[in-house]
């Protein structure tokens, strides 16, 4: 199974992919991470917001493996605990399908794309920068990874 972070913006501090880069070679062969930024819409030209969302979707269906499960990534979306997305992979990899996390650009997801969501989850209730979103996203899904393969969690 491959988990793919399907995100707008190609450039990110050197720090950002240091760290993404140092998570996502963590994970064994039969569960890779994959990293796939897309180009931000121009905010100029005189595009509504919806415009930019839109082009920005169909870059990311693009980007991601046909018949992945669609998991949009959302401040309105479901919170999970490390533990509780630990027993959310296990039931993705009995599913079988590659899993797609979707990340927005600064005007968010097009409204069609998180309608066609499989699931909607949230990292935290706070506002976060989108190259945090990476890092925080690759860590936390590691880490229910190793939970799941039995690796002890730290207050458990």
């Amino acid at each position: 199974m491959r988990l793919v972070l399907a995100v707008v913006g190609q450039r990110m501090p050197g720090w950002v992919d240091t760290a993404y880069e140092d998570f996502a070679k963590r994970f064994p062969p039969e569960m890779r991470l994959e990293l796939k930024a897309v180009k931000a819409e121009p905010r100029s030209g005189g595009r509504t917001a919806e415009q930019m969302m839109a082009a920005e979707a169909q870059r990311l269906d693009a980007a991601i493996p046909k018949g992945a499960r669609r998991v949009v990534l959302d401040e309105r979306g479901s919170r999970l605990t490390t533990l509780q997305l630990a027993e959310r992979m296990q039931a993705w990899r009995q599913d079988g399908r590659d899993v797609a996390f979707l990340v927005g650009g600064p005007d968010g997801l097009d409204p069609a794309l998180k309608a066609g969501a499989d699931e909607t989850l949230r990292l935290s209730d706070l506002t976060l920068p989108h190259a945090f979103v990476r890092v925080l996203l690759a860590e936390g899904l590691y880490r229910a990874w190793s939970v799941s393969t039995g690796h002890p969690y730290h207050r458990e």
